[in-house]
């Protein structure tokens, strides 16, 4: 951790014990085993000391939102941790496929035939199968990606059916503005009636309540690392 400054290290250390004592406080108050959510800790714009520091507090699921910004952390930390598990939860550009399959451990943000049928071809030539969550734009918000609700279930099918990706659960970011719940609510029934069981959905402010409408996975970031730094 040579240029993680210790105050900074565990400052971040302090912050993801705080944030897994809420999400087994989430977890018991509704009745769940608190092992039954996984925090995706996201560490998008900050630096590998930052990631380091995470991984010596013992953290190993991370997220980051954009694939370069990923190539160059992570490589180096996966070679040195093998236990690290990374996760794309930002949009993929097609012509990004190839590297995504080669580093991502899963992918949260497929949202569109194209890259469906992308993913499908570029698993098949390398031989590595991410795991995939279908986002869902469960806010029907123009501006954001995501499959509408209303064409989930034939989605769903022609990723899993007919190119046979390994889909495993469904991801969503409700719209800023309005209340959480009816979104993960939508998200959690989606998901049941396809039988999938991972649900990526709560963020920094509100993985608590998503932790008692159903998710498994939490998407936190500010909470574990702070405020983003901003791009030099």
């Amino acid at each position: 951790m040579s240029s993680q400054p210790l105050e900074a290290a565990e400052g971040i250390a302090d912050r993801l014990r705080a944030v897994k004592a809420k999400i087994a406080a989430a977890a018991a108050a509704v009745g769940r085993n608190p092992a039954e959510v996984a925090l995706v800790a996201v560490a998008k714009t900050h630096g590998a000391p930052a990631v380091e520091a995470a991984l010596a507090a013992g953290q190993r699921l991370f997220g980051e939102n954009r694939v370069q910004e990923a190539q160059g952390k992570y490589p180096a930390l996966k070679a040195r941790f093998p236990d690290l598990v990374l996760h794309l939860i930002g949009p993929l550009q097609t012509n990004k496929v190839k590297e995504a399959v080669a580093l991502f451990d899963a992918i949260e943000s497929l949202d569109r035939a194209k890259l469906a049928d992308a993913l499908a071809k570029e698993m098949a030539r390398a031989g590595r199968r991410p795991q995939c969550f279908i986002q869902v734009n469960t806010g029907e918000e123009p501006q954001k990606a995501g499959i509408p609700p209303r064409e989930a279930d034939a989605f769903i099918a022609y990723c899993r059916d007919e190119l046979g990706l390994p889909v495993v659960g469904l991801m969503c970011i409700p719209p800023l503005e309005e209340e959480p719940s009816p979104h993960f609510a939508l998200l959690r029934e989606i998901a049941r009636r396809n039988g999938l069981g991972a649900l990526s959905m709560g963020m920094s402010g509100d993985y608590e309540l998503a932790i008692r409408l159903g998710a498994t996975h939490v998407r936190v970031g500010t909470a574990i690392f702070g405020e983003r730094e901003k791009p030099v």
